[in-house]
């Protein structure tokens, strides 16, 4: 790594100060933060290019795409892996699903729902776990992310391996992000839709503009992976990230999620362990830059951006081969978009 791009990686990892030394590093000079906001947001994507993942950036404001990059000869328009960003789009469905009458709410419980996969003799607990607890990763039932991830993936069975783990917390209790808990959530959407989770996803969503959902993969039983290995472009994500913003609506102001859905996905209902980031449905929140900012968040860094107070949106993608938290690239990112929220506010 250059030195340029070591100290870029370093100064974007935490939201800057004006004149700050972070700031003038950024630079390279001793200019004061100002500068470097005076350069415009095109100077801030074009700077962006020295992080070697990097792929895209998509930056709206008030539902018009200001600016875009695309690096080493990527595009917004191809598609890529969005990781766990999907996760995002399935707490959407969920939406959905209660509001058209094919749920009840998030204080449903699962275990009738998913009967006929249960352990032949369940935890007690499963009859507690609801909709809202998959939804916030507070079933208290073991992770099948991290280290479990590959041991659950290669069972024969996902939904009956995820429902057969011990319980490690109470339903309702601390957060154990695992996409085992969206992957039921999908498994769910699939039982009660009578489709599948791709095509529900299509019509529930498909009126969306430029919103389009390529490849996904399916468990061993075909249920869409819910909450991972999911195909879209940056430009489909962005599409995704502006329905949010402007409350569930379209352009033409059509209502595909509820506008109540959007909030109650909004709230915080637990933080993380490892970033301390509040979580509600399916997306995340903290502040960035000085400002309120509800994100997705994918491995390797595919994130979207949510920033009410300032009409922004933005969609970052990235190489999707190697982690982002613990090496510091997602709080690079988050930096990278603490920088761009300073040109908005110049």
């Amino acid at each position: 790594m250059t030195r340029k791009v070591l100290i870029l990686f370093l100064c974007l990892a935490l939201p800057l100060a004006p004149g700050s030394l972070q700031a003038q590093a950024l630079e390279g000079s001793a200019e004061p933060a100002s500068a470097t906001r005076s350069g415009g947001l095109s100077r801030v994507l074009d700077e962006a290019s020295a992080f070697p993942a990097l792929r895209t950036v998509i930056v709206a404001r008030n539902g018009e795409i200001i600016a875009e990059r695309g690096y080493r000869g990527h595009s917004t328009s191809e598609s890529t892996n969005i990781k766990s960003a999907s996760k995002s789009i399935v707490s959407a469905l969920v939406g959905i699903a209660i509001e058209k009458g094919l749920l009840e709410g998030t204080d449903q419980p699962i275990a009738p729902i998913l009967r006929a996969d249960l352990p032949a003799d369940p935890d007690p607990r499963l009859a507690q776990v609801t909709i809202g607890n998959l939804l916030s990763m507070q079933a208290g039932l073991e992770r099948m992310s991290g280290a479990n991830y590959g041991r659950w993936v290669s069972s024969r069975n996902w939904v009956r391996t995820a429902l057969a783990a011990p319980f490690v917390e109470e339903p309702g209790g601390a957060m154990l992000y695992s996409t085992a808990s969206t992957h039921l959530l999908s498994a769910i959407l699939t039982r009660v839709g009578g489709k599948p989770t791709l095509a529900l996803a299509r019509e529930w969503l498909g009126p969306l503009e430029d919103f389009h959902i390529g490849a996904w993969e399916r468990d061993p039983q075909g249920i869409y992976l819910g909450g991972n290995q999911m195909a879209m472009s940056a430009r489909s994500l962005l599409a995704f990230g502006e329905l949010y913003r402007n409350g569930g609506r379209t352009r033409d102001g059509r209502q595909l999620v509820p506008e109540e859905w959007v909030r109650q996905s909004w709230e915080v209902r637990t933080n993380s362990r490892f970033s301390n980031d509040g979580y509600g449905y399916g997306w995340f929140e903290r502040v960035i830059g000085g400002k309120t900012v509800h994100f997705a968040w994918g491995f390797g860094g595919q994130m979207l951006y949510i920033v009410p107070e300032l009409g922004l949106t933005v969609a970052m993608t990235s190489d999707e081969s190697g982690p982002s938290a613990r090496t510091g690239y997602r709080d690079a990112l988050h930096g990278l978009l603490a920088e761009i929220i300073g040109t908005a506010e110049s």
